[in-house]
């Protein structure tokens, strides 16, 4: 009788141990991935890139710094990484192909942080223009610069111009317009627009491990021109290279912005494909 209350047991013991095995081995199956409206061009070959580069294709150039200043508590590859994480975002959920990510363009406000680079405006222009060119002979007529910097917009705003001439439309995304009302729904510090609040908070999204939430500082100096660290230089006073108060980000808050920037990213990307 004993006996047979220890068969009884371990059957149990063994009808338990495979639902719990069944259990791990669903949790570890690795679930499956949502497939991309887009694709990025870099992955495809020049015959299947033919297939793709129609007329009726919008082109999507990522631009983000992959070396310029972002405080003591960002990194150099700050923009860079903004950019890419954008790009997932569209290529998830938009038509379009990606083209490889321009990783340099006019930032003229950060040359005195060792570090930074910038192209002059002729050549930030030319750049765009160029690639849009390129890639314009094989059928596109529509592109959009995924824009993650605001010093850019003086260098596309002429390219929008002379690629006009050549029957071909571009847009970019404009932060300070896209963003000013999120950041007055979200946003507490007293001004800024670099490494700050805002920006910070998005970081804390995108790259949270890239985030020294202990060297965060606010360096808020209102003021005109590029930045300096020279007290009474010429421009807007910064020794840290911050623009506005990056204490105050949150998560929640980079939660918040993003979710409207990638809603009009998508917005706009939309309103090319439909321009005539």
């Amino acid at each position: 009788m004993k006996m047979k209350k220890v068969y009884v047991s371990l059957a149990v013991v063994v009808v338990l141990l495979g639902f719990v095995c069944s259990a791990l081995a669903g949790a570890r199956r690795p679930v499956k991935a949502r497939k991309a409206r887009g694709v990025l061009l870099e992955n495809l070959t020049w015959v299947e890139a033919e297939k793709r580069l129609t007329p009726d294709t919008v082109v999507v150039i990522p631009l983000g710094a992959a070396s310029k200043e972002h405080g003591p508590h960002l990194k150099l590859k700050n923009d860079l990484l903004i950019a890419e994480y954008l790009k997932v975002k569209v290529l998830l959920q938009a038509d379009v192909v990606i083209a490889p990510t321009v990783n340099y363009h006019f930032y003229p406000a950060f040359v005195e942080y060792p570090g930074s680079t910038g192209l002059r405006l002729e050549t930030a222009r030319d750049l765009v223009v160029d690639i849009c060119r390129s890639l314009s002979r094989f059928g596109p007529k529509r592109f959009y610069v995924l824009n993650t910097g605001v010093s850019t917009n003086r260098a596309l705003a002429p390219a929008v111009e002379a690629l006009a001439a050549d029957g071909i439309k571009m847009a970019y995304t404009d932060l300070l317009t896209t963003l000013g009302p999120v950041e007055k729904e979200v946003g507490k510090q007293e001004g800024g627009t670099h490494a700050d609040e805002i920006e910070t908070s998005m970081m804390l999204v995108i790259a949270p491990r890239t985030v020294d939430m202990r060297k965060a500082v606010k360096d808020y100096h209102p003021g005109q021109g590029r930045l300096t660290r020279s007290p009474g230089g010429s421009g807007t006073y910064s020794a840290s290279g911050v623009y506005g108060d990056a204490t105050l980000a949150t998560r929640a808050k980079g939660v918040r912005v993003l979710e409207v920037l990638v809603r009009s990213i998508l917005n706009d990307i939309e309103r090319l494909r439909q321009a005539q």
